[in-house]
């Protein structure tokens, strides 16, 4: 099923010196020279970092010579919902436009492969989103099913429907699984079998999200953001709300519809995120009071590293923020050399952060090679001639996907 490895190559780099950017979001390079030095890459709990959706730094820096695929139909709506790849181990899962879900490992051996739909649903082209556990592969889609299937042979262990279809992240956490429905409800279930446990209802809006819901845990506390840009902290075990912290004036209930949020990470004791409405947040994560707010126009995941916040705008400058003060420290515009013409195709979608590199992709295909020392653009990797997503890392190969396949950089 995978496509024999190609030779990748770069594009040609042209300079240029007008740089063209929106008003009133960052336009400017700020300490071009100043050299960000991080300390040494330190094991982290992988458990951790996937409930306070902070990676940080891997030790990843791949050649990125090659390039192989693993083709599947078209997914309609991949675009719109931006469903990421599941990590188990060292084992990559996903699914295709009939809800299949296909598991396989690092040398890309198929492990099993599974459908629960029935053939009216497979019409409907379901978007899954996924959570596991040790024991446990949980999903949940677009059309209102969740469901729990063993995650080392694929046997269905449970399935359950939902009165609304679901567009978030999931959160495995003491034996339950957290989600958000696009009724901006909080949902707590059982693991073992599914059963409701507690409902949180955050105000509800006719407009559907822009982006998928995004969830962290913290101290024993969901804390979720919903389509109007609210950001509630709830206790994991009663559903209670502890506190609840509005980002947008109530105007822009009529304008909803344009809000882009970036997921939320956990950095310390706070919650880093930012919009596509020129803010960028710290939010104190015990009392929901903000810590401090900026002028950064995003809505790519952050990351926290050593104290440092890194984001890359939508205008297309790499940005490092002192997380403590919310001070810019530097920025620098990762296009700049890029030919003219060409840079209003590239929009960045989502990055990581390797051991010397920043990994960013962008809405045509490409892949951008970020130098974290001096904050420059070393590299310009064409993947594909569309929309590709935010990569992920898992061992010495980097994975990125797109609405037909998987895609393998070593």
């Amino acid at each position: 099923m995978w496509t024999k490895k190609e030779d990748l190559k770069g594009e040609k780099i042209f300079k240029v010196k007008e740089i063209l950017v929106k008003d009133k979001v960052l336009k400017d390079e700020l300490n071009i020279n100043l050299k960000i030095k991080l300390t040494n890459i330190k094991k982290q709990n992988s458990y951790l970092s996937y409930l306070n959706n902070n990676y940080g730094r891997s030790a990843y820096d791949g050649a990125l010579k090659s390039i192989s695929r693993f083709k599947f139909s078209k997914i309609e709506r991949f675009h719109q919902y931006d469903p990421e790849i599941s990590i188990d181990k060292k084992n990559i899962i996903f699914f295709d436009n009939k809800g299949s879900i296909i598991k396989f490992d690092e040398k890309s051996k198929l492990i099993w492969k599974k459908n629960i739909y029935s053939k009216s649903e497979k019409k409907l082209n379901p978007i899954l989103f996924f959570a596991n556990s040790s024991k446990y592969l949980v999903a949940a889609d677009t059309i209102a099913k969740y469901y729990a299937l063993n995650i080392n042979t694929g046997e269905i262990l449970w399935t359950k429907n939902n009165k609304s279809p679901f567009n978030s992240q999931i959160k495995i956490f003491k034996n339950k699984l957290y989600v958000v429905d696009d009724q901006n409800i909080l949902n707590c279930f059982n693991l073992s079998d599914g059963k409701p446990v507690w409902k949180f209802v955050t105000e509800k809006h006719f407009i559907k999200s822009q982006k998928k819901i995004s969830l962290v845990v913290k101290d024993n506390m969901i804390i979720f953001n919903n389509t109007l840009g609210d950001i509630s902290a709830v206790d994991s075990e009663t559903g209670e709300l502890i506190w609840q912290t509005p980002t947008q004036p109530s105007s822009i209930t009529e304008d909803a519809m344009f809000l882009k949020m970036s997921e939320l990470i956990v950095a310390n004791n706070s919650i880093i995120f930012s919009n596509n409405r020129n803010e960028f947040f710290s939010i104190d994560s015990g009392s929901g009071t903000i810590n401090w707010k900026t002028n950064i126009n995003s809505d790519l995941r952050p990351s926290f590293v050593d104290n440092f916040i890194f984001t890359v705008t939508n205008e297309g400058f790499f940005v490092v923020i002192d997380n403590d003060t919310g001070n810019l420290i530097r920025s620098t515009y990762v296009l700049k050399n890029i030919k003219k013409k060409k840079i209003k195709e590239y929009r960045p979608i989502g990055f990581v952060v390797g051991k010397n590199s920043i990994y960013l992709s962008t809405s045509n295909g490409r892949l951008l090679v970020i130098d974290i020392l001096s904050g420059s653009t070393r590299k310009i990797m064409k993947i594909d001639n569309e929309k590709i997503s935010s990569p992920k890392i898992l061992g010495k190969n980097l994975f990125i996907t797109k609405d037909n396949s998987i895609i393998k950089l070593n």
